[in-house]
């Protein structure tokens, strides 16, 4: 039985300026940061303090994915088309202040919508960030 999601996997364009941009930026904490002894990997995750159970794994397109899908991922990223992550915010507005002041890229002033104010952002990778502050709602509020 699944008891929980642990991991999600953001594809960034670099692990270093990514993980800068998820802790100093968005405020979240480190959780794991190791490079295999030759080199070849970087396994790297993030979590929020609110949220410690679920980590987000930063990680740069590449092996298992073939030649080609590499390619196309990272045409997506440099269009700031892949989608990242959905974050709850307890305020909409003033994350979204706060957020423009540290120079994050919006997409999307907030606006108001039937399950709350949403925002749309980019991370430094190009990856939107949806920012929610949700309200309670029903099919009927989309009618």
């Amino acid at each position: 039985m699944i008891t929980n999601i642990s991991i999600t996997s953001v594809f960034v364009k670099d692990v270093d300026a990514s993980k800068a941009f998820y802790l100093d930026v968005l405020g979240f904490v480190e959780h794991t940061d190791i490079t295999l002894a030759d080199g070849s990997y970087r396994w790297c995750t993030v979590t929020h303090p609110s949220q410690p159970e679920l980590q987000v794994h930063l990680t740069v397109p590449g092996p298992p994915h073939s030649p080609e899908m590499v390619a196309a991922i990272n045409r997506a990223l440099d269009e700031g088309g892949m989608h990242g992550l959905g974050l709850n915010v307890d305020d909409c507005r003033k994350t979204y202040d706060d957020l423009r002041a540290k120079g994050v890229e919006f997409l999307q002033e907030p606006e108001e919508r039937p399950y709350g104010v949403e925002a749309v952002a980019r991370d430094n990778s190009g990856n939107w960030m949806v920012l929610i502050e949700p309200r309670a709602f029903s099919g009927a509020d989309f009618d």
